[in-house]
């Protein structure tokens, strides 16, 4: 078995830089722990701390084609992030404008959760413990 220890960070290309740059950190409310502009690639990367603990790396790229992500296609399917209260996150979000499905109970687990989806399309799921 090999020696991983946790998730160091997730990688994310969006499509327009600074709206999602505002939804992370505006919204979700993720620290910037540095953001870099690499001109030979026309590319900004802001790495973000989720809570401390985690990273979230966005990167920007010119003309990146779109995510599929209805129909559900091959690859990453959703992030998801742990909240102690899932009413309470989907109010506080409601009233940042942000469209919220309904809270479903998991099947097996009983637990509450519900996903938003970022500028792009990627469906974000907060899943409460």
């Amino acid at each position: 078995m090999l020696a991983i220890n946790r998730i160091h960070h997730v990688a994310v290309i969006v499509s327009d830089y600074e709206k999602s740059k505002h939804f992370y950190t505006e919204i979700m409310g993720f620290q910037i722990i540095q953001e870099i502009y690499r001109s030979e690639r026309e590319s900004y990367k802001l790495d973000l701390s989720v809570n401390g603990l985690y990273q979230i790396e966005l990167f920007s790229f010119p003309k990146p084609p779109a995510r599929v992500s209805r129909p559900e296609a091959c690859g990453l399917r959703h992030l998801a992030f742990e909240v102690n209260d899932v009413e309470q996150v989907r109010e506080q979000l409601l009233t940042k404008n942000i469209v919220c499905e309904a809270i479903r109970i998991d099947e097996y687990s009983g637990k509450k959760f519900f996903f938003i989806a970022d500028p792009d399309d990627l469906p974000v799921e907060f899943y409460e413990i």
